[in-house]
């Protein structure tokens, strides 16, 4: 899960090196956090928070396929 956002949340900014992710496990969710870039916030978050919907559905549709709950976390 952590390589699908990071791989997701590097298409999509501009400076894809400061792109970081991590990972929290717990019993039964795993917490993603997302750090990026100031300049990018707004292009993960998107119009309405229409891009970081999109990307916890991806999130949530993969996590479900291998049983587990996963928590999508975009931090400042």
């Amino acid at each position: 899960m952590k390589d699908l956002i990071k791989y997701i949340a590097q298409a999509l900014v501009d400076y894809p090196e400061q792109v970081a992710v991590s990972e929290v496990q717990g019993e039964q969710t795993s917490v993603i956090e997302l750090k990026v870039a100031k300049e990018d916030l707004g292009k993960i978050i998107g119009k309405q928070g229409r891009t970081a919907r999109a990307i916890r559905t991806i999130l949530s549709a993969a996590s479900a396929k291998i049983k587990k709950r996963s928590v999508l976390e975009i931090i400042e």
